[in-house]
């Protein structure tokens, strides 16, 4: 799409397909809107181009991006419960953010013909920052959080925390106390 489209899209288009579209947010050039009458988009909210936004529906579920927040190249949020990605959550390109997974169970079947699994309500904290390739699978992110690019986060993170690894583990927390970061 042009530039000129996707301001279009975005003052004419959206806001009435959405359940919610803030002012000033913009949506660029998606690969995928679906299920846009269970998403609340909040105000000066940015996802850049490519993103896959999905919720499925063949579930109740829905996808909340609060003000504020800057989503990056090539995400993919896809939700069978619900995610809330709270105000001002920044993230790099390639995050993709899950709370359900194929099931695998019946080995008769081909995975793709076999139902979803729902997982964990996926919420990611105010104020946090996920890196590049980053997944988040049915787990919560605290609020002020650091998630090392190439994370797979499958446990809640706490706040105040940076996380690295496959899976995530926290090896940074922020002590209230002497108000510096302490390595875990």
């Amino acid at each position: 799409m042009s530039r000129l489209t996707d301001v279009l899209h975005s003052v004419f288009v959206y806001p009435f397909k959405f359940k919610s579209f803030g002012k000033r947010s913009k949506i660029v050039s998606p690969m995928a809107l679906k299920g846009k009458r269970y998403m609340e988009i909040g105000n000066d909210v940015y996802v850049a181009h490519s993103a896959y936004i999905a919720v499925d529906a063949r579930y109740p579920g829905f996808i909340r991006i609060e003000d504020g927040c800057r989503l990056g190249h090539l995400n993919r949020i896809v939700s069978a419960s619900s995610i809330i990605i709270e105000k001002d959550v920044l993230t790099a390109d390639r995050v993709t953010i899950l709370d359900a997974s194929h099931q695998y169970s019946d080995i008769t079947q081909p995975i793709v013909k076999q139902p979803l699994e729902r997982l964990r309500h996926v919420s990611i904290g105010e104020g946090s920052w996920l890196g590049e390739n980053v997944c988040v699978l049915g787990a919560s992110i605290g609020k002020h959080c650091v998630i090392g690019a190439n994370s797979v986060v499958l446990a809640d993170i706490p706040d105040y925390s940076v996380a690295v690894g496959a899976p995530a583990r926290v090896v940074k927390q922020y002590d209230a106390q002497t108000k510096l970061w302490k390595k875990i």
